[in-house]
């Protein structure tokens, strides 16, 4: 029960750092898996592609196509939209944080 309820309430978190790394620079999903991983976040493929392709339709992402290595690998970017979620994510995040320091 305690991880279902932490899972939700850390899901916002992840959509704030896959804004913050795909407006730095092209992200890809496992490269995403294993920066979460490193900030604590165990989150699976299949949990990740999921949620870029709802970001990608709400207008946050935008993805583009290469081949590497023979494979194409799908990397995504914000979009002003986007970028102007993260503002506002940043800005409520800041609010929270000073709160429940």
């Amino acid at each position: 029960m305690e991880n279902k309820v932490l899972r939700k309430l850390f899901l916002g978190f992840i959509h704030i750092h896959i804004l913050h790394h795909a407006k730095e620079h092209p992200i890809y999903g496992v490269w995403m898996v294993d920066e979460l991983k490193e900030h604590g976040y165990t989150i699976s493929s299949g949990t990740l592609y999921p949620i870029l392709h709802s970001m990608e339709s709400d207008g946050l992402l935008k993805k583009k196509e290469r081949n590497v290595e023979g494979k194409i690998r799908k990397y995504y970017t914000t979009t002003d939209k986007g970028n102007e979620m993260l503002k506002e994510a940043r800005k409520k995040a800041y609010e929270l944080f000073k709160e429940i320091k």
